[in-house]
């Protein structure tokens, strides 16, 4: 039987192939992928998939043989002359020089600090969501949760954090679909081209510039006028040079609001899906806490992250060879039958839950504390706002074509008070 292809971005804007990772788990668990021309981008030499949860933790724990450095954590190879830049950013380092930066941001990114936003998060998530609610009954009854409430949503508390004026968050959102949603012509437009006819890589230096220049205007604003906020913390540190600085607005803006964006509607579509779990949920029966990482493991935010091996190794008894891709599937790990018992049930008491959602191992997500905040409140807030009937799909939810992030475009909704 041979290894059915998980690596076509345009097969999850129809869904995840979940069918197709089962396979892989049962008879090719470390899968050759090949990498053909897609979308207009250029063909790559191919790559392993993890797909079983096991070896996924194993590749995400030991970054001295699966590292984020030598060729940064997407999927397609970046331009050599990219890669020295690309390296820059937390994300695509490995220890030491990554616990050095994850200590400094660490610093702005408090646990404390998050909590404090709790009460502005959640009196957000009420009114998007009554809002959405009065439009409902006012109209057709349906509401579209991802375009009236999940988008802003996100947005909105990132901004905050950060400490980005209301004038300049639509900013955020323009760079988060161009860098993001890359491979979705809805999300990204028509993508520029090089000299050689071939789409220009939205994270290469060049295509970052004006978000750069920003984060500079920014940090120069926030020494002038400090305030309590993530931005604030990063630009009066002594510590953080001005190309870190760059980075690191880079991945807050674009990971910190992705994440959320992409999670929070699927919990709630999965919820539609689930009326039986909804309303368990909706009146106390489980708790918010293991519903959250429940809603998480079912709809991960991120499909993939890549590590490239640094010597020759030995995966699940697959040979690994120096300088070979290694792509962990974290939606498929996530669906495990070897450690979730009956995977595709909405458990929302499930505990233990150990779900690669936010990663594992020394790249575990820096803000999942403030992710699951955000989602928890969301999910609270619907349970009171939202009608006491059941939240019912009004059509098929619109999918983000990608093969790296989880993304929902749409999702309409049917509201009923029986």
């Amino acid at each position: 039987m041979s290894a059915p292809d998980v690596f076509d971005p345009r097969q999850y804007g129809r869904g995840i192939p979940y069918d197709r990772y089962r396979r892989l788990r049962d008879h090719h668990p470390i899968a050759w992928q090949a990498e053909p021309e897609v979308l207009g981008w250029p063909a790559g030499p191919g790559f392993w998939a993890v797909t079983r949860h096991e070896d996924a933790v194993r590749v995400l724990k030991d970054s001295s043989t699966y590292s984020s450095y030598l060729g940064a954590t997407q999927i397609r190879d970046q331009d050599p002359a990219d890669l020295p830049f690309i390296r820059r950013m937390m994300l695509n380092q490995d220890p030491p020089h990554h616990r050095r930066l994850r200590t400094l941001v660490s610093r702005a990114f408090t646990p404390n600090r998050v909590d404090r936003f709790e009460t502005v998060v959640r009196e957000r998530a009420r009114s998007l969501l009554t809002r959405a609610v009065a439009g409902a009954r006012a109209g057709d009854g349906t509401c579209d949760l991802v375009t009236q409430v999940t988008d802003d949503y996100a947005l909105l508390n990132l901004t905050d954090l950060l400490g980005v004026p209301d004038t300049d968050r639509a900013l955020l959102l323009h760079w988060t679909q161009r860098v993001i949603g890359y491979q979705d012509p809805d999300e990204a437009g028509t993508p520029a081209l090089g000299p050689d006819g071939r789409p220009v890589n939205p994270r290469s230096p060049a295509s970052l510039r004006d978000m750069f220049d920003y984060a500079h205007t920014l940090a120069a604003h926030k020494r002038q006028h400090p305030a309590d906020d993530v931005m604030t913390s990063l630009a009066t540190d002594p510590e953080l040079t001005a190309p870190e600085l760059e980075m690191f607005f880079f991945l807050l803006v674009v990971a910190g609001n992705d994440t959320v964006r992409s999670a929070a509607p699927g919990g709630l579509h999965l919820l539609a899906e689930h009326p039986e779990a909804y309303e368990r949920l909706r009146k106390g029966e489980v708790g918010f806490t293991t519903a959250v990482d429940e809603l998480l493991r079912r709809h991960p935010p991120v499909l993939t992250f890549r590590r490239t091996a640094t010597q020759d190794t030995d995966l699940a008894g697959t040979r690994i060879t120096a300088g070979d891709k290694v792509v962990v599937f974290h939606a498929s790990a996530n669906h495990d039958e070897r450690v979730f018992q009956d995977p595709f049930a909405l458990d929302l008491s499930r505990s233990p839950n150990p779900h690669i959602s936010f990663g594992d191992g020394p790249h575990v997500c820096l803000g999942a504390h403030f992710a699951r905040l955000q989602l928890r409140a969301l999910y609270e807030e619907a349970c009171h706002v939202l009608p006491a009937g059941p939240l019912r799909p009004a059509a098929p939810p619109r999918r983000l074509v990608s093969n790296f992030i989880n993304g929902l475009k749409s999702l309409p909704v049917r509201m009923s008070d029986t």
